[in-house]
């Protein structure tokens, strides 16, 4: 049974494999969208901080004693810069979405989620049952419609700060609406966070918004902070209810304090860094936009292409010239593209003659 759905997947296009790049190529694929992924400097300044201390791993839950002194520091420090009364750092974003929409959303309660949130949180919400309704994305209009259609002791509403296949921003008139209905917002930062806002946090502060005791804050840290785990920000009290209720919290080991301590130093180089990297960031996207006669509001730009086949023969041919670009196919989005992510860590010129490749095959 195993074999021939493979078989299956292998004849339309869809069949994934793992594959070792060489690492000489210029990564336009993956979300490293600082390039701090082989900044070696900022690997030994985490290195020296986790030997400071006498305990090195997680070794436990966080409610055993897994819980270190490193995560409670970077705990602290990113709920200072974003503005929120605390953080809770967990393994990876796939399981923040799991605990916040799992543990959330209790009896009674409505989930109005984006319909292109991302794949964790529509697997969260299918525990849900008739307690979680889709709208139409980014569209303000219909989530006001469904808003006044499905009333409930509480509504919470679930979007992403940038969309990680389209790169478009949240619509900010989500947030105001959020705000007249006195709604929960989980606001998913993995592709704005480190890439959005004056001092790169994101789109809260992108968008100039006020947080409140309903705004909730996540965000992983194998993007822009070029690391591995994830973060949740909000309200003490939500805190404290995740970690009681949140089973991937609870019956996880504490997430690996070397890449904890590796997101903290990152997090401080990027704001020490934040003007310098906001004006690469502001270059790339002027670059493209003038390119492809699009608004280019994140680092993503996606550019279609005919079918699956074509995506991954166009990937082959850009590898030739050294570039790797994602070629993104059905059923992960609804057209195939190729997803180029703005790398500030890959020069201009290089960008340049990328884009112009794959506009040749592009269908926009």
């Amino acid at each position: 049974m195993y074999e021939n759905e493979l078989k299956a997947l292998q004849k339309a296009g869809r069949f994934r494999e793992r594959k070792l790049f060489d690492a000489d190529l210029d990564d336009l694929a993956s979300n490293d969208y600082l390039g701090l992924s082989n900044n070696k400097k900022q690997f030994n300044k985490a290195v020296n901080l986790v030997k400071k201390y006498h305990t090195l791993t997680s070794k436990a839950s966080m409610l055993v004693n897994g819980y270190h002194p490193i995560h409670q520091k970077f705990e602290e420090t990113m709920a200072k810069q974003n503005g929120f009364e605390e953080g809770l750092i967990v393994g990876s974003g796939y399981l923040a979405n799991m605990a916040l929409i799992e543990a959330l959303v209790r009896k009674g309660d409505m989930l109005f989620m984006d319909e292109e949130y991302h794949a964790s949180g529509v697997m969260a919400a299918e525990l849900l049952g008739d307690r979680v309704v889709k709208f139409q994305h980014n569209d303000v209009d219909d989530l006001s419609k469904k808003l006044a259609q499905y009333p409930a002791k509480r509504q919470i509403i679930a979007v992403e700060g940038v969309y990680s296949m389209g790169g478009d921003l949240c619509n900010k008139e989500i947030f105001v609406l959020a705000d007249e209905k006195k709604a929960m917002m989980i606001v998913d930062e993995a592709h704005s966070a480190g890439v959005l806002g004056k001092n790169l946090l994101g789109i809260f502060e992108y968008y100039g918004i006020d947080i409140n005791e309903r705004h909730i804050k996540m965000g992983t840290l194998g993007k822009a902070y070029g690391s591995y785990g994830a973060y949740i920000l909000s309200s003490s009290l939500i805190i404290s209810f995740l970690v009681n209720r949140g089973k991937p919290i609870i019956y996880s080991t504490a997430p690996s304090v070397f890449d904890t301590a590796l997101a903290l130093v990152n997090m401080k180089h990027i704001q020490k860094h934040a003007k310098k990297y906001r004006k690469k960031i502001e270059k790339r996207q002027a670059m493209a936009s003038v390119m492809l006669g699009i608004e280019c509001e994140s680092l993503i730009v996606p550019m279609m292409i005919p079918d699956n086949a074509s995506t991954l023969q166009m990937q082959d041919e850009l590898l030739e010239y050294g570039y790797l670009v994602g070629a993104i196919r059905q059923p992960t989005v609804k057209t195939p593209m190729m997803r180029l992510v703005l790398n500030v860590g890959v020069s201009m010129k290089k960008m340049i003659h990328t884009i112009a490749l794959i506009r040749e095959n592009s269908v926009q």
